[in-house]
């Protein structure tokens, strides 16, 4: 996997962000390893310190293991003032994780966001790359079941 990844990027370290987003896509828990945290020091000639700090900085990015769907749930004020602490309680007890877990089964991460940046369309939250607004408890309810019955993703 990391010489396919590595084949598009020179070893330039301002590639660092691409390959590490290519790797968590690629990895079916989506995160990085510290196995790939040395691979991609090497390849770059950069410290593991440095990729870890960048890791840590960027909320997009885990160390964790995780759910094949990742629930980013927004709490910026737009959304907490529309509901949003409300969906998270929903969402808590239809996937009963708390924030930061994954489900029994591995379907699902629940993590929190600081902006979507759709603030007109608030609550928002986001599972993988799609973004769901003007939330309520029945639309999540069937966000969530959909997902479960494999018809999104």
């Amino acid at each position: 996997m990391y010489e396919q990844i590595f084949g598009k990027y020179a070893p330039k370290k301002e590639n660092l962000i691409y390959i590490l987003h290519e790797i968590q896509d690629h990895h079916p828990q989506q995160y990085i390893s510290e196995e790939a945290i040395g691979v991609v020091a090497e390849y770059l000639s950069i410290s593991t310190s440095h990729i870890q700090g960048v890791i840590t900085f960027y909320t997009m990015f885990s160390t964790k293991p995780r759910g094949k769907n990742i629930i980013r749930l927004c709490e910026s004020p737009p959304c907490f003032l529309k509901g949003s602490e409300t969906i998270l309680r929903q969402l808590r007890e239809l996937l009963h994780v708390k924030i930061g877990e994954t489900t029994a089964d591995g379907l699902f991460t629940l993590e929190l966001c600081a902006c979507l940046g759709v603030c007109g369309n608030a609550p928002v939250m986001m599972v993988n790359e799609d973004v769901y607004g003007d939330l309520t408890a029945a639309k999540v309810e069937n966000i969530i079941a959909s997902y479960r019955e494999g018809g999104e993703r």
